[in-house]
Formats: C-alpha cells, structure tokens, sequence
C-alpha cells in the first residue's frame, strides 16, 4: 500500500467525522430552542422529623377528589404490577416486598417477619392517604434509600384506584376523606 492510499483513507476518515459533527452543529443551530426564563424545581423538604418528603404539588394534593377517579375494580386490575413483589391475600406471606393486607393506616416498616431497608424503617409516619400516593408516584423519591425497585404510577386513577383497593383488602377498611 502505498502512502497515496493511506492519505485517501485518513481523508476519508476526517471528512466523515467533520460531516457527522457539522450535521449536529449546523441542526443545532437551525433547530435553536430558546430556555425558560422560569425555571420551576422540586424542591426537597424534611419535616420536623427529619424526614425527607415531597414539598408543595405532591404533598397538598386534593385525597378527596383523587380518589374520587379510582374504582376498586381498577386498583385491582392496576395492582396487577405489585402482585410480583407482594401478597394482598388475608394472612398471605411476605414475598420479595411485605405483605399488604391491612396496609392502609399501618406504620411504615410494620410488619415484624420482614426485613426493611434503613430508610423504610426509620420513617416513623403511617401508610395514610397522602402518605401512600406520595410514594407510589414514585418510591424512590419519596423515602429515599428505600430498596424498591418499582418506577411508580403516574397516572392519578391509577394511583386512587390501587389506593382504593389496598384500603378494601383489610379487616377494617376505613371510610374515604
């Protein structure tokens, strides 16, 4: 091979990596979009228990009105997703997460045969309204360090429906807000 060829290749090369960069540079350019002046932040609160918990949006949700969009039907079908990590059924075990019967209105890292994460087990709070749809927005942030894997539920029928048939499978379901 001789250096005739090798120029041609490295020109090659150098040519592609320009087209490649100048396309992104030059689409960058022509498809320019211009950032918020109001830039709005979750921000963090703790409590006076030092507890870490969604400010604001979450947290002053309207539990009456959110859960007037759920049906227990829905939250059964919904709580299809939870059913591999956790048993529903009166005296069922514990599986990957703890056992939810009765879970509603229960203290957080209650149940003495399972084996919590730090985070779940010095959250000293009770699974109430707010509490609950908080966390199933998505777990992760709200008790952070918590070893659930679950993305969470955006959808706010979804989130009042599984809340609606947690409350249902329990010795005493309570009434709603």
């Amino acid at each position: 091979m001789d250096s005739f060829e090798i120029n041609k290749i490295i020109a090659a090369i150098l040519i592609t990596l320009l087209i490649v960069l100048g396309i992104g540079k030059i689409s960058d350019f022509m498809f320019k979009i211009d950032k918020p002046s109001v830039v709005a932040y979750k921000v963090e609160a703790t409590d006076q228990d030092g507890q870490i918990g969604q400010a604001s949006s979450e947290s002053s949700v309207d539990i009456s009105a959110l859960l007037a969009l759920g049906t227990v039907d829905h939250g059964q079908k919904v709580f299809k997703k939870c059913k591999a990590c956790h048993s529903i059924k009166e005296g069922g075990g514990n599986n990957i997460g703890p056992k939810l019967w009765n879970v509603m209105f229960r203290p957080v890292g209650a149940i003495s045969d399972y084996k919590y994460s730090k985070a779940l087990s010095e959250y000293k709070k009770e699974w109430n309204w707010e509490e609950m749809n908080g966390f199933l927005i998505k777990p992760s942030k709200w008790i952070k360090g918590n070893k659930m894997g679950f993305a969470g539920l955006k959808d706010e029928k979804d989130r009042a429906s599984v809340m609606l048939y947690l409350n249902q499978n329990s010795d005493q379901p309570k009434n709603l807000p």
